[in-house]
């Protein structure tokens, strides 16, 4: 099969950052669908794979490992054969998933998947369209309805959520995925025109995430929100999550820290921190791993999305 990929972590405009290779068929496992990939989308996520390891190009910390390295973390295909013991699909089903980051990637015309973390692609939406809601909508989903605790199906409808960067990728579809769920959402963009594209999406309310957001809630009514999610530069926005929290709320982050988090600031309102990764299931094949492929056929079912960001 054709494939696309890399021998050498290189700069992006190196003449051999990626390459073309003709690779075996795969076979799948017990638990795998083999996908005719039809669609594919680019995330941050291939960027930082991909990225140097050494400023010298031909350097060993240089080396795909494996080699040739695939990337790819966001599909749409058709099954083309499955495994002894797979339940919930066989071949010619439409599915979409955003794969396992330790498995090839879908840079490639098959790729295997476990079918745990597959859905059934939605119907009527172009292939590139679909392609693009894997990875940042079920990023979202889990922040949301697993981390921090909300319930998808409107139990806590009023609710305040803050989401910080509404705009992004991810924070378009949790606005979108909170607004389903009735939630009251609290959205941060600085742009013009991202924070309309805030309240197109379903936020009742959007702060400047480059102001004072514990000046702002006053502006806003705002006193105490049961849950926060981040969705860009934890360093800058930590002190006021803690603030604004509500006692026994929690907090949620997609994007790591460059400096230590004084967590406690936590412990006097019992606060819970989690931190989101999407691929945590798949990598270390937990119990709960099935909930991923749920979750996209939940997106599937819901007809609210929209995919570009601001």
């Amino acid at each position: 099969m054709k494939a696309i990929g890399f021998e050498r972590h290189l700069p992006v405009d190196h003449p051999e950052a990626f390459r073309a290779f003709e690779l075996p068929v795969p076979e799948p496992g017990p638990h795998d669908l083999r996908v005719a990939v039809e669609a594919v989308s680019v995330n941050p996520v291939d960027t930082k794979v991909r990225a140097p390891r050494h400023a010298d190009p031909d350097h060993p910390d240089n080396r795909a490992d494996p080699s040739p390295r695939v990337l790819g973390f966001d599909a749409l295909g058709v099954v083309d054969a499955v495994g002894a013991e797979v339940s919930r699909f066989e071949p010619g089903d439409v599915v979409f998933y955003a794969g396992d980051i330790g498995r090839p990637g879908s840079n490639a015309e098959f790729q295997l998947v476990d079918e745990a973390i597959v859905g059934h692609a939605p119907r009527g939406v172009e292939p590139g369209d679909a392609a693009a809601l894997p990875l940042t909508t079920l990023t979202a989903w889990e922040t949301l309805f697993d981390r921090l605790g909300l319930s998808p199906d409107g139990a806590d409808a009023g609710t305040a959520v803050l989401l910080i960067n509404g705009a992004g990728g991810v924070g378009s579809m949790a606005i979108q995925l909170a607004r389903a769920a009735r939630l009251k959402v609290i959205a941060t963009a600085s742009r013009p025109e991202s924070r309309q594209w805030c309240l197109d999406l379903g936020a009742a309310v959007v702060v400047d995430h480059f102001g004072d957001l514990s000046d702002q809630r006053a502006e806003h009514g705002i006193i105490e929100v049961p849950a926060i999610a981040c969705f860009n530069d934890l360093d800058r926005h930590y002190t006021a999550m803690a603030e604004l929290v509500a006692p026994q709320g929690r907090l949620a982050s997609i994007v790591g820290n460059k400096s230590p988090l004084p967590f406690q600031e936590l412990r006097d309102k019992s606060v819970g921190f989690f931190w989101e990764y999407m691929f945590t299931r798949p990598r270390f094949d937990t119990a709960a791993r099935i909930r991923a492929g749920r979750a996209r056929s939940s997106i599937r079912s819901r007809r609210w999305w929209r995919t570009a960001g601001c």
